[in-house]
């Protein structure tokens, strides 16, 4: 049973955390390209949100939003 647990420590010590290590010894040297991921992620997470905000703003123009106070059933006034 020991060496079950062991395999996995080393599946995710070796294999699976490598990347992470990469980054982590890479940031040491150039900082911008470490967290280049990163900024990857923010860019598409804010194009994602305009995006929504677009649409939303679309739909209210349209006026197919309902916006009375019983629009939920699980809004009870």
């Amino acid at each position: 049973m020991k060496t079950f647990f062991k395999a996995i420590e080393d599946l995710f010590v070796d294999v699976l955390f490598a990347p992470l290590d990469f980054l982590r010894a890479l940031e040491l040297e150039n900082w911008w390209a470490a967290n280049t991921l990163n900024w990857i992620f923010m860019i598409i997470g804010a194009i994602a949100m305009v995006y929504w905000m677009l649409q939303l703003k679309e739909h209210a123009a349209n006026g197919e939003e309902d916006k009375s106070t019983n629009a939920h059933s699980f809004i009870k006034i």
